[in-house]
């Protein structure tokens, strides 16, 4: 981190907050991934929700520099390999968390004022355990289970309907009278009873044939590993259940009020938890909270707070979502547990882009059911705030169901050395240093370094980036020590090495042209693939596209840090000015020569640093000798604003500021807060001042509310 989580603090430069905005956004994407697709986490839920709540705070103070590739506007990770994928009908978003009495009360009142609601009028909520299971979505057609999808990354999931059909709280049909077509939403898990049953099982069965034992470490991770079986009959013999919280998709709605919804879904014979109460205040909802909590050890199942809903269905549709959850729900989360241990050693790690991330070797203790080994120590900063050394007795915290952070060092003060970070990469011995207002200290060596080369290049054919899912990491390894890859480009020269794989073992024709066809048919690549793959600073998957919406081909994104790259020169220091001035002044520049909406200087800076590198300018020539990705082109719905931009203005009298914005992006407009050449259309109420007498003298177009509404409606 660029800050300690610890710490309070927020940024005082554009340039230090879009830097930590950058790490945050890397290290939460690898957390996710981790979580969701690998369900391997490293981290605790109190350490993930402490890394999303400092980026949302960061966001908060430096609207300006929010990401494309934010945590904020992402969900979930990318589905496994070995499952189908298939789109969700109805994005499966996540929940954003509220970790105080306080919070709760203003998710209240923030959305009494998002609706224009008078005091008088009440808010309803729902109140629910939020259980720690795998999120599922099943599909009934005509009372009929069809189909059964996990959450995957919220907009594709996985398909594990033959896996699904084996868990006995899921009826395979539905009654008479429910909707011909309905997604019940909900959760997989497996008991803590169940799951200490499977572990004495799997134990027992490896005694019996002389095999390692494969135990799960938490009931998540059980239900998560048995619910993804690549054979059904595997996944019916472990004891799973689910739990319904919700809907997806469906061609009628059988109530009013999420209350009577949760009824109807329970009156289709299917699960819910026993929990689940209506309130009519926030403070009702805390009392729920506080019950709840109380019977946490209790419950038969894992659950890690309390989701409250807006009880009223119109109002949930008015409120809407922001990019990754519902305006009209939040979950608020139990503190975390809490453990005492012995820091062994700290180990250096390189990842990807040269980033060496210190982590603590524990003594292993269990912490609520879980054995840890591991901790991220995240960086020289924090490991100088903990004050930590090999040795030190140390306290974790743990929310959830993995890999705790450490809070504390509980050591006094002892005659024993700081422990010095490394000023040296521990892979290739290149300098490890810290760019200019990082934390983060990095590898210099890039492509020399044997960490960066495999990481960069497992980046590359990842399947967010080429998807080639024949060349994984042990493969990569073997044409690193042979010397036939080093850089992107060599992959498509690899079947020039047919006839020398043929006469290794493991090869036979079979596979090489399985490998060789893989790798073919990334000829033509998708252009924002290609350029995440890359693994450019700050450039990520949303950032990526986003760019070449604009720039539509490669060649322009490079044109683009050529004309960044040239502006840099072009903008001195002015006589008197400071460098945060100046630095200020640049990236404006920078921000508004680029003109994407939510791509700021940092990701301007990123790719005039990458091509001013004379070594990554070959890279880039090499590789698209051998690729032709066609032109970036984006369809989306039409509408009559559909890539327009809008600027709303003046006193909005039926709906808030923020639902307006909501349904202007929704319908494919670009908004803006500020009138100029490139705006296409004022929409202004009352009050409207300076920013409709700007559009008229423009000759932009300027409508009223009612003008808006008309345009919503129709296209609806």
């Amino acid at each position: 981190m660029t800050a300690p989580l610890s710490d309070t603090s927020l940024p005082d430069t554009d340039d230090s907050a879009a830097a930590e905005l950058a790490t945050l956004a890397a290290e939460i994407a690898r957390h996710n991934t981790l979580y969701h697709t690998n369900d391997a986490p490293e981290i605790s839920d109190a350490a993930y929700d402490a890394l999303t709540r400092r980026n949302a705070a960061i966001e908060r103070a430096f609207p300006h520099l929010i990401r494309t590739d934010s945590p904020s506007v992402k969900v979930g990770a990318a589905p496994a390999a070995h499952l189908a994928k298939v789109p969700h009908a109805r994005a499966m978003m996540s929940l954003d968390n509220a970790f105080s009495d306080e919070e709760v009360v203003e998710f209240v009142a923030r959305v009494r004022r998002y609706l224009k609601l008078p005091e008088s009028e009440q808010v309803a909520l729902t109140a629910e355990p939020k259980i720690d299971g795998l999120s599922c979505s099943l599909r009934y057609e005509g009372g009929i289970l069809v189909q059964a999808l996990t959450r995957g990354d919220g907009q594709v999931g996985e398909d594990v309907t033959a896996n699904v059909r084996t868990i006995g709280d899921i009826p395979q049909t539905l009654p008479d009278g429910a909707p011909d077509v309905f997604e019940v939403r909900g959760e997989v898990y497996m008991a803590k009873a169940d799951f200490a049953d499977l572990n004495a099982r799997l134990l027992a069965e490896a005694e019996d044939t002389g095999k390692d034992a494969r135990q799960f470490a938490n009931p998540r991770n059980a239900a998560a590993g048995s619910l993804r079986q690549k054979d059904a009959a595997v996944t019916e013999s472990r004891p799973l259940r689910f739990l319904a919280h919700g809907w997806g998709e469906a061609s009628a709605v059988p109530g009013e009020t999420q209350a009577e919804m949760v009824a109807a879904i329970r009156g289709w014979h299917i699960p819910v938890a026993d929990g689940f109460a209506r309130v009519e205040t926030a403070e009702a909802a805390l009392d729920v909270y506080r019950a709840i909590e109380a019977a946490r050890a209790d419950l038969p199942f894992d659950i890690d707070g309390v989701v409250y809903k807006v009880d009223r269905l119109d109002w949930q549709a008015r409120l809407g979502a922001v990019a990754k959850a519902p305006r009209w729900a939040i979950a608020h989360k139990f503190p975390a547990e809490r453990a005492e241990t012995t820091l062994n050693d700290i180990e250096i790690q390189v990842g990807r882009t040269g980033k060496l991330t210190p982590v603590a070797k524990l003594e292993p203790v269990t912490v609520g059911g879980v054995v840890v080994r591991n901790a991220t120590l995240h960086n020289a900063d924090e490991i100088a705030r903990l004050g930590v050394r090999p040795g030190d007795r140390v306290r974790l915290q743990r929310a959830g169901d993995v890999i705790p952070q450490i809070v504390e060092n509980l050591t006094p003060e002892r005659e024993a050395p700081d422990w010095i970070f490394p000023d040296h990469c521990p892979r290739c011995g290149s300098e490890a240093v810290a760019a200019d207002g990082e934390v983060d200290v990095r590898c210099t060596g890039g492509l020399i370094c044997p960490a960066q080369r495999l990481e960069r290049l497992k980046h590359f054919v990842s399947r967010a980036a080429l998807d080639i899912g024949s060349l994984g990491e042990e493969r990569l390894n073997l044409f690193l020590d042979l010397g036939w890859i080093a850089e992107p480009a060599d992959i498509f020269r690899l079947g020039t090495h047919r006839d020398e794989l043929l006469t290794m073992k493991g090869w036979k024709e079979t596979s090489v042209d399985s490998l060789r066809a893989a790798i073919e048919a990334k000829r033509a690549p998708d252009a924002a693939r290609l350029l995440f793959g890359l693994g450019i600073r700050h450039v990520g998957a949303i950032s990526a596209r986003d760019l070449l919406k604009r720039y539509v081909t490669l060649s322009g994104v490079r044109l683009l840090a050529e004309e960044i790259i040239a502006l840099r020169d072009a903008t001195p220091m002015a006589l008197g000015e400071s460098d945060q001035k100046h630095g200020n002044r640049l990236d404006k520049a920078i921000a508004d020569h680029i003109g994407v909406e939510n791509i700021g200087a940092a990701v301007g800076h990123a790719l005039a640093d990458f091509f001013h590198e004379p070594h990554n300018q070959t890279v880039w020539d090499d590789l698209l000798a051998e690729v032709t990705p066609p032109d970036f082109i984006v369809e989306t719905r039409d509408s009559p604003v559909k890539g327009k931009t809008v600027v709303f203005t003046g006193s909005l009298e039926t709906l808030s500021r923020d639902e307006a914005k909501a349904q202007a992006e929704s319908l494919g407009a670009r908004v803006s807060g500020s009138v100029s050449a490139k705006t296409d259309l004022v929409v202004a109420g009352p009050g409207a001042g300076s920013k409709e007498k700007k559009a008229k003298d423009l000759g932009i177009e300027v409508i009223d509310e009612a003008g808006w509404t008309a345009i919503v409606s129709a296209a609806r």
